[in-house]
């Protein structure tokens, strides 16, 4: 099975990533469909640079201009802002073609070779599309961790601290990119150019505001996260993890999530513990295939949008290793295909969408699996490239 799929993704026409990038252009025509229906999320990022500019709170419901509230950072409103100056449909065009383009580039520069590129490209196309609907940030932090890994990799600790910050002072998950510190040729230069743009993203929205105001903005900012932290235990659209999946199935919802997040650090941490793997590029991919899982796993935050994260982490799991996948792994990712990235989909029949998936959190399920297995082969297996072990014959 997996030969054939290799065969398949070889075809000169499925694997020319010209062609793989008119899709995913296209895809954001597609995504424009919501507006006028559903553009809600645009309009409250839109919201965030002209609340900004005007030094009103970023953090209050505004239910004239869209339901629901911002929950981002101050520095995206620097962001969003080439956007939010335009009429919003050139603007939400642009961002979503801005989106699609972001993620696309981040694995055409990374360093996963090309028919990793293209399976990546085909097996993520419709969750990007779902996160696309919802005009989601969310492709972009998919983009951001990518290249916080790839940019330390090729030794480029300044451009790698940039985007660690720039994530984690948008929406948090970008922190996760400390996870590759250990794996840095320069961690001094690294930790020197986290302080410099921590301190220069930090103040940068001050630029169309105030000092004063950016800085209550943060304060606010952290005040909305504790309590979209709470309403996401009891929000059928949020917490959509392994943390929701085992509240919803059990039914139990008097206990901390502790009890799952720190088993599940403890077992995301061991691996680290394997230094002789370091030097192995198939074992640290693999620690970047588990962050991009774990980030949408272990957070009550996670959503469908998320999911284009998680399935990204999927595909350079089965692509990468220096072993040859066997049909039970063939079988899962046909699984996370199915209910992971078609969950929200309307290919789904509406009745099992609304019914089973979305009141249980399924989508987490099969990567849950895959989570696990990954944690187990990152703990047991040897990553050394085959062609080495061979020399050694």
């Amino acid at each position: 099975m997996s030969e054939k799929v290799k065969r398949l993704f070889s075809h000169p026409l499925l694997s020319d990533r010209r062609v793989l990038l008119g899709i995913w252009v296209i895809l954001s025509l597609v995504g424009m469909l919501k507006f006028h229906r559903s553009y809600n999320n645009y309009l409250i990022f839109r919201g965030v640079y002209w609340h900004t500019i005007n030094g009103t709170s970023l953090y209050a419901p505004y239910p004239m201009e869209y339901w629901d509230m911002n929950h981002y950072g101050p520095l995206f409103s620097l962001v969003i802002a080439p956007f939010a100056i335009l009429p919003e449909w050139i603007g939400m065009l642009l961002w979503l073609m801005f989106l699609s383009g972001w993620l696309f580039a981040a694995v055409y520069w990374s360093g996963l070779r090309k028919q990793q590129q293209i399976f990546l490209y085909w097996f993520c196309s419709l969750a990007l599309l779902t996160a696309l609907f919802m005009q989601q940030f969310n492709i972009a932090i998919a983009a951001i961790i990518l290249s916080s890994f790839f940019l330390i990799e090729k030794e480029h600790e300044g451009w790698a601290a940039f985007f660690i910050i720039l994530g984690t002072l948008i929406k948090l998950y970008g922190i996760v990119g400390l996870a590759f510190f250990l794996f840095s040729r320069h961690k001094v230069r690294l930790i020197v150019w986290l302080v410099v743009w921590s301190i220069i993203l930090f103040l940068a929205p001050m630029a169309i505001s105030s000092p004063d105001y950016i800085v209550g903005q943060y304060h606010e900012w952290f005040g909305s996260l504790v309590a979209k932290n709470t309403e996401n235990i009891h929000s059928i659209a949020q917490n959509i993890s392994l943390l929701g999946l085992v509240r919803r199935t059990t039914g139990c919802m008097e206990y901390s999530d502790l009890w799952l997040i720190l088993p599940g650090m403890l077992l995301f941490a061991i691996p680290y513990l394997r230094f002789s793997q370091y030097k192995n590029l198939a074992f640290r991919e693999t620690i970047l295939a588990s962050v991009l899982m774990f980030v949408i796993l272990f957070s009550t935050g996670s959503e469908s949008s998320g999911y284009i994260i998680a399935l990204i982490g999927a595909c350079i799991w089965y692509t990468i290793v220096p072993w040859k996948r066997g049909r039970w792994a063939v079988a899962l990712m046909v699984f996370v295909f199915l209910l992971s990235g078609m969950g929200n989909s309307d290919l789904i029949p509406k009745w099992i969408r609304h019914d089973y998936i979305q009141p249980y959190a399924l989508r987490a399920l099969p990567i849950s699996i895959l989570w696990l297995w990954l944690s187990y082969e990152l703990c047991t297996k040897d990553y050394t490239p085959i062609e080495k072990v061979e020399a050694y014959e």
